[in-house]
């Protein structure tokens, strides 16, 4: 569900309290808001929003350039991947770059004539959500800008068409142009819009790309990719079995929840100590989690703790968690109560029971005693990893979320003695 961000007003009470006034001419005016805030085809001398840092303000300006490359309204020797990687990566090194880079984005999609442009600079943002977020203070703002163009597709046609007959008017060109700026190329605008929206509320809450590795030329094309194709990580189950219905018919359980499982088994994870508590390198589980969207398990694992990170992730990143938050209430008050916390189980939706099943199968495993004599993971430490990544509390209260943490991790402790799980052989 979308929440409704803040009215307009505030955007423009924000925008008058951050941006970095420009001005033109000899004597020096200042430009409106709207016009600071609208499609510029030629460069910009100072940074968007105010800032004293002297490096940001340089890059500021290079990195405007690079926006106007992607968005193929400057020329450029590079390929639009490698525009994106330099562009991605600079804001990805640089924390203080991405309000700059959002609101440089904001502008070039705003009264932009050209549509192959427009969707192009919409790219570019749904690529760059994908590795980092705005800061707290300009969440509100870029979530507002996008809010407003969930449904905007018939707006945007009749906008443009207006901006291209005023500028006709204003100066005559040849029909060829004037088509070319109307000709619709790519996706709706909503697509793109929608895919943001969502891929920002994750990202406020996640943080984009971890680890010490810059990004890479496959994570950007991934990131492009996922905007048609959603990833296997962020999705819902219903979407992940809908993905994988061509190449796995028959399966009943996610493909990533098995195979991830099976390779922590695999690499002796059972044996290992500290797993699901200790996790793996950030960098081998970013490169594995590509691999798992593409369908691929590398032959190369050699640590456990690194398919059992991503597993991890992969529960924690559902759209909605494995058990449903209308049965939310239900778990936390059967925290103590064996046969209420099982019931509840078969109350689940059938996938959500299976996927539930599967996991407190796998769980079960390393809870045997001889096992957690070299993991040191018994079963009240193995409900306190995992119990955050099957149940997520809504509440904004510390203390609640405090009490509701050990009765989350009791329900879960529950399932994993009291659960019969034996029918999960049965499905693989």
């Amino acid at each position: 569900t979308l929440r409704k961000p803040i009215s307009q007003s505030s955007m423009a009470d924000w925008a008058s309290k951050n941006l970095n006034m420009h001005t033109q001419g000899i004597f020096r005016r200042r430009i409106s808001i709207s016009n600071m805030l609208s499609w510029n085809g030629g460069s910009i001398k100072k940074p968007m929003l105010i800032t004293s840092n002297r490096a940001i303000k340089k890059e500021a300006c290079e990195m405007f350039k690079l926006v106007q490359s992607y968005m193929g309204d400057r020329q450029t020797r590079m390929d639009r991947n490698h525009v994106a990687l330099v562009t991605v990566t600079k804001c990805w090194s640089t924390q203080g770059l991405r309000d700059e880079l959002y609101i440089q984005l904001i502008r070039q999609t705003t009264d932009n004539v050209c549509y192959r442009s427009l969707a192009w600079g919409w790219e570019l943002m749904a690529i760059s959500l994908a590795f980092f977020s705005p800061s707290p203070k300009f969440q509100s703002y870029l979530e507002g800008y996008i809010y407003r163009h969930l449904d905007s597709d018939e707006n945007i046609a009749q906008r443009i068409k207006e901006l291209v007959d005023l500028k006709n008017k204003k100066n005559s060109k040849s029909r060829k142009k004037r088509k070319q700026n109307t000709e619709d190329e790519g996706l709706p605008i909503s697509t793109y819009a929608k895919y943001c929206y969502r891929k920002l509320q994750k990202v406020a809450v996640t943080g984009g790309k971890k680890g010490l590795r810059k990004p890479t030329v496959e994570e950007i094309t991934h990131a492009r990719n996922a905007i048609l194709t959603p990833s296997l990580f962020g999705s819902s189950l219903e979407e992940i079995m809908l993905r994988q219905q061509d190449m796995y018919p028959g399966n009943k359980l996610p493909w990533v929840q098995t195979q991830l499982s099976q390779q922590v088994l695999a690499l002796g994870g059972e044996q290992t100590e500290g797993i699901f508590r200790i996790p793996g390198d950030i960098d081998e589980v970013n490169a594995l989690k590509l691999q798992v969207d593409q369908w691929r398990i590398p032959s190369s694992l050699s640590d456990p703790n690194v398919p059992a990170s991503l597993l991890k992730l992969w529960y924690r990143e559902l759209e909605e968690p494995v058990i449903p938050q209308q049965f939310y209430k239900e778990c936390i008050s059967n925290y103590e109560n064996p046969d209420a916390a099982v019931a509840v189980v078969q109350l689940l939706p059938e996938l959500n029971r299976l996927v539930l099943c599967y996991l407190i199968h796998f769980l079960q495993i390393f809870a045997q005693p001889s096992n957690v004599g070299r993991t040191k993971m018994d079963v009240n430490n193995l409900a306190m990893v995992m119990a955050p990544n099957c149940l997520r509390c809504q509440s904004d209260d510390p203390r609640v979320i405090f009490e509701n943490t050990r009765k989350e991790m009791s329900f879960l402790r529950m399932l994993i003695v009291h659960l019969d799980t034996s029918f999960i052989k049965g499905l693989l």
